[in-house]
């Protein structure tokens, strides 16, 4: 649970018409997310590896490929990842110094022009670097010292903070029309738009269930063989997708009630519009703190996932010392990530190719893997811990083998053309002008 669910989540259900994208994000998780989360986990836990090494024993020598896209996967992500956590880092520090009125009066009364001045330069790159040392700092101690330790603490503090935020957003008037725009789809606009609706849905579901890049495998390799997979799998589904719906519950009625509208600020639109919000109403001030505070603590919960699978790569197949290991992991990933301090077109350039290409092609791989190529010993695994599964275990390979090949293949096209159009569009005319 972390930017996934709160920073990017409100920004791509804006840009899909609200409860048109909610209601297929929804319908993808449940469908297709569950079945993807069960087949990495009987990778993990039966390799007991990390992802190269996973998918060399699973599968064969040829799927180190894959399981080397994983670690590319890992390294994309979070190196905007961090820059993007350094906003929050900056913008909690920003109430800490005034009220949000206050700091925004200071840049003219314009949060966009806030934002544009706060997301690059040398603040950007300062936070960037401080907040790839914690991540190291955490993932070099180890999984209980560390990465247990950490999460037990921040996933609690994260689920009240967000809770008490959208309790409050319920009282404040004109926050009705938030939630019919978030919770009352029009299935006319979905059918009208299924095609940018699906891709955006698919990229979205597996980057909040950090499916498609190696975490799940990595953290399933530590699972005991007694542990009931998809109990495992229902639970960390139903936490993952309940904060981000309870994100949409705070954030939305806040939209509106400060008149504000959804889907028009991209990465920025939570910084533009939350701090606008608290910047105008009442109690604005403290709320701010509170929320963009909560973000850094679901941001270090996710970073350090995505650094784990990095650093268990290193560790089991060169033997390197885990604390050597984050830190090396670590350091290429921040370098990766200095050019988004630079400029926003690296963020696009960089989510887009993770989000609408790396992540759908990563799982439409291990569907093949699992439906395909070894399916008994899937079911064989999975029914550790469970019992005998019976017709449910082919049932579920079958769904693997068709359904979900199929729409997973219809999202990696349609991610794959809007990738390409954003290179020939947006990113040419920036290097035509930067060049």
């Amino acid at each position: 649970m972390g930017l996934g669910n709160i920073w990017r989540f409100p920004f791509v259900t804006g840009e899909g018409g609200g409860a048109a994208f909610l209601f297929v994000y929804l319908l993808f998780v449940a469908l297709i997310g569950f079945p993807a989360i069960l087949a990495e986990f009987v990778i993990g836990r039966k390799t007991d590896r990390n992802p190269v090494g996973a998918l060399v024993k699973y599968g064969g020598s040829t799927w180190k490929y894959v399981g080397g896209m994983f670690i590319v996967t890992g390294f994309v992500i979070l190196s905007f990842y961090s820059v993007v956590a350094g906003w929050f880092i900056r913008y909690f520090l920003e109430g800490l110094r005034g009220s949000y009125a206050s700091r925004v009066e200071v840049y003219g009364g314009d949060t966009a022009a806030m934002f544009g001045e706060l997301s690059t330069g040398l603040d950007a790159f300062v936070l960037h670097t401080l907040f790839i040392i914690l991540t190291v700092g955490i993932v070099a101690l180890g999984i209980r010292r560390g990465i247990e330790l950490a999460v037990k603490v921040m996933v609690p503090s994260l689920i009240v903070l967000l809770g008490g935020l959208a309790i409050w957003a319920f009282t404040l008037p004109g926050g009705s029309d938030g939630y019919a725009y978030y919770l009352s789809p029009e299935f006319n606009v979905i059918a009208a738009n299924w095609m940018t609706l699906l891709p955006d849905a698919a990229g979205q579901a597996f980057f909040t269930l950090s499916l498609g890049m190696g975490v799940m495998i990595t953290y399933a390799s530590y699972l005991g063989e007694d542990r009931n997979l998809a109990t495992d799998g229902i639970t960390i589904i139903g936490f993952d997708t309940g904060i981000a719906f309870l994100t949409g519950l705070a954030v939305f009625p806040i939209f509106f009630a400060a008149g504000i509208e959804p889907g028009e600020g991209g990465a920025g639109e939570i910084f533009v519009s939350m701090t606008e919000a608290f910047a105008t109403i009442s109690g604005g001030h403290v709320l701010g703190i509170l929320f963009f505070g909560t973000v850094v603590i679901a941001a270090l919960s996710s970073s350090i996932s995505l650094l784990e699978v990095v650093t268990s790569y290193v560790i089991d197949e060169k033997g390197v010392e885990r604390w050597k290991a984050a830190a090396g992991m670590g350091a290429v990933i921040y370098l990766l990530g200095v050019p988004v301090t630079y400029d926003l077109v690296f963020l696009d350039l960089l989510d887009g190719f993770a989000d609408g290409v790396l992540l759908v092609l990563g799982a439409f791989l291990m569907m093949i893997l699992v439906g395909w190529i070894a399916p008994q010993a899937a079911v064989d695994e999975l029914e550790k811990g469970i019992g005998d599964l019976g017709s449910i275990g082919q049932l579920w390979i079958w769904v693997l083998r068709i359904p979900i090949l199929v729409v997973l293949a219809i999202s990696l096209y349609l991610g794959v053309v809007g990738y390409v159009e954003f290179l020939s569009t947006d990113f040419a005319g920036w290097l035509g002008e930067n060049l």
